[in-house]
């Protein structure tokens, strides 16, 4: 698996978990964790994820709800014409997953990378102008 797919898996789990807030008591590791498995098994029951594709999946996912509420801000403070609830869902998890990449993520990678990444995941899975809303909302955040 490419780093690409997987960072469609991880939009996939999170999209899930942002759509299904957990109930109170809920394990929160082991909802992430059945979300991750949901995600991985609805991409194609014959994926092989090694070791390095699974780690860096569950970072992205971990990563980004462990940040949210500072990722959430950021996006917030760059859209000022959006409030973060009423973006499209897949919109606002592509945005926070890679904010997470650009600002939180241990393995540096350029922002021009980060944002291609993005936008290539919000032309595959979002509306005709989810492309342009991410690049502009992550173009303002790299700036920062």
């Amino acid at each position: 698996m490419s780093r690409r797919q997987a960072r469609e898996v991880a939009l996939q789990a999170l999209f899930q978990l942002d759509m299904n807030p957990l109930d109170e008591g809920m394990d929160v590791a082991q909802a992430r964790q059945n979300a991750i498995d949901a995600a991985v098994f609805a991409k194609d029951e014959d994926v092989k994820l090694g070791s390095k594709d699974m780690d860096f999946l569950k970072g992205l996912v971990n990563g980004t709800l462990d940040n949210q509420e500072s990722i959430d801000e950021m996006i917030t403070n760059s859209s000022k014409e959006w409030k973060l609830q009423r973006m499209a869902g897949v919109d606002r998890n592509i945005t926070r997953m890679a904010v997470y990449e650009l600002k939180f993520c241990e393995e540096k990678l350029t922002p021009n990378i980060v944002i291609n990444e993005a936008v290539e995941l919000a032309k595959k899975f979002g509306s005709d102008e989810s492309s342009r809303f991410v690049n502009g909302i992550l173009g303002a955040i790299a700036r920062v």
